[in-house]
């Protein structure tokens, strides 16, 4: 007997890690409707294709006015969002929950609810967050309330998940600490190329990386080494820190934006190696993409990058998040022989395979088949 299956997602308004992975559900159980709180498409741009013709229900939320804008301030009313689904008539639900705790959700015994968790909420736990509201006091006071009561929230239905998979040894660890529970470990999917010619090339003279120019993702450290050390850097992305990284840029420094599949696919391709900053990333899916093309990936070691890296193999980790720790590291990688930097695009791209899609979905099909 075929098992009815439903998705539910923190929000769908902009598309990174968390969002791929939804995608690659969806992609392994096509027929299961996805519940989230907000869907709102034009915020998607170009990944809005993804999410076509696809059975999407929101929350009551999405048609309130201007909530879906003011969510993080209205954090407080995500137990309402959540609690007000109905999943009596699913087998099984698998939430992907990060930010806004999607895992809140209320299920009846016959119902097995698994949570793909990203991460604990940051912002509840100590962690940096894209946004450093709380430099004001009123906030800071504010926050310190429902921060106080949505820990609580989120600690009691994280005992009523049935079944937790981490999306990396980091995350499983964060979920024994906050939660008291255990979880099996499953890499997210990367979208990677099925074939890369690997080559040392005069064309590859630039670093790149890709990212939300947020803060946690401390873009401004790469650049600053771009500045100092006059290497070509070339940055995909956008968020709400944009300007002011462009306004420290120096003229080796480029901003690509969101840019078209073909268009990525060349920028990767003949880059010399991805460079991250990032200050504990749960996985890292953009240096595992970055691998996927051959690319060698220059990490600070935090989190779950310590994972994906191995120093020396298939990129370098330095330990230090300064600009001068950066520039040290890559250094060490421009003194490679042509022999060397080859091997280590080899071995960065069979890092890549671990983690492609027909990995994910033979892993996810087969968990769900033992735990249901």
């Amino acid at each position: 007997m075929s098992r009815k299956i439903a998705l539910v997602h923190d929000h769908i308004q902009e598309f990174g890690g968390a969002e791929r992975v939804l995608v690659a559900l969806h992609k392994i159980f096509p027929d299961a409707p996805v519940y989230t709180a907000f869907f709102t498409p034009k915020a998607l741009g170009i990944h809005a294709k993804h999410f076509k013709d696809w059975n999407i229900i929101t929350s009551w939320a999405d048609r309130v006015p201007f909530f879906k804008r003011l969510y993080s301030p209205l954090r407080f009313l995500a137990p309402q969002v959540w609690q007000s689904f109905n999943f009596d008539e699913y087998d099984v639900v698998i939430s992907s929950s990060g930010w806004y705790m999607c895992k809140g959700i209320v299920t009846k015994p016959k119902t097995t609810h698994i949570c793909y968790l990203h991460h604990p909420p940051r912002y509840l736990y100590g962690y940096e967050t894209a946004v450093e509201w709380q430099k004001y006091w009123p906030v800071k006071i504010y926050a310190h309330i429902v921060n106080h009561f949505l820990r609580i929230w989120d600690f009691e239905t994280s005992q009523r998940v049935d079944h937790f998979i981490a999306n990396s040894e980091e995350t499983k660890k964060r979920i024994e600490k906050f939660y008291r529970r255990d979880a099996d470990v499953i890499y997210p999917p990367v979208d990677i190329p099925k074939k890369v010619q690997i080559s040392n090339s005069t064309d590859q003279n630039y670093y790149v990386t890709t990212a939300r120019l947020a803060k946690a993702k401390h873009i401004d450290i790469l650049i600053r080494a771009a500045n100092k050390a006059k290497f070509k850097l070339k940055i995909i992305g956008s968020g709400r820190d944009e300007a002011y990284l462009k306004s420290i840029a120096g003229s080796t420094v480029e901003f690509l934006s969101h840019i078209p599949d073909e268009q990525f696919e060349t920028v990767f391709k003949n880059a010399k190696a991805f460079i991250f900053a990032s200050v504990d990333e749960e996985f890292g899916i953009a240096p595992v993409e970055a691998m996927g093309y051959g690319i060698p990936v220059i990490a600070f070691a935090s989190g779950g990058l310590k994972e994906i890296v191995q120093d020396g193999k298939n990129g370098y980790l330095y330990d230090e998040l300064t600009d001068q720790a950066l520039i040290q590291a890559i250094k060490k990688f421009e003194k490679l022989s042509k022999v060397q930097s080859e091997s280590m695009r080899k071995e960065a791209r069979k890092s890549a395979e671990k983690y492609s899609f027909e990995v994910f979905e033979k892993k996810i099909t087969s968990y769900i088949h033992h735990v249901q």
